[in-house]
């Protein structure tokens, strides 16, 4: 079995690039980029501790940390933690595989994993990723995870992975604006305790 994300394997030579460039003109055409962010910043105390798992470019952390959080970014794409460095300073932004995540951090209150991150990370290492999470965040705390439906990796895989982990499902959303989940839904975003 490959340990390499399906970032690397999945996608085409200039992805990583092409993938920067569209954040960096969405941002400059106004485009709505902080969604994610707003609801973490609304479930998290003031001044949390908050990872950015799967950051990409800096997008999600970035809002966090301007709303006061302290955030730690980790991806495993240099050319995304580079992007995220140059274009967001002020979180620490960290090269690092989820599925052998292991950092010399004081426990999150938060771990946001947006942008599609369960879907992307090597095949059968989703358990492994979420016990690298469950073990960077605090008791009580969360997991926010949202990915599309339509990727190979749905929600009945997450429910038996999380609970593999140790994970307790507290509720699912079918958007991150918190539109009911339903059946046919092509997107879900997972709250997921730490016990």
């Amino acid at each position: 079995m490959s340990r390499t994300p399906r970032w690397f394997t999945d996608m085409k030579d200039g992805h990583s690039e092409w993938y920067v460039e569209r954040f960096r003109t969405m941002a400059a055409e106004g485009d709505d980029l902080g969604g994610e962010a707003r609801l973490i910043d609304a479930i998290a105390a003031p001044g949390s501790r908050i990872l950015d798992a799967g950051c990409g470019p800096g997008r999600v952390g970035a809002v966090l940390h301007d709303r006061g959080h302290t955030v730690v970014g980790v991806d495993a794409d240099p050319v995304l933690i580079a992007a995220a460095r140059e274009d967001h300073p002020g979180p620490r932004w960290l090269v690092r595989d989820l599925a052998e995540l292991d950092l010399d951090e004081d426990p999150f209150d938060i771990a946001v994993v947006a942008g599609n991150v369960m879907v992307f990370v090597a095949p059968g290492t989703e358990v492994e990723v979420l016990r690298r999470l469950r073990a960077h965040v605090r008791t009580g705390g969360r997991i926010v995870l949202g990915f599309a439906l339509d990727r190979g990796y749905g929600i009945e895989q997450l429910d038996a992975d999380a609970s593999t982990a140790g994970l307790e499902l507290e509720q699912r959303f079918a958007t991150w604006d918190l539109v009911p989940f339903t059946d046919d839904a092509e997107f879900a975003v997972t709250f997921l305790r730490v016990p």
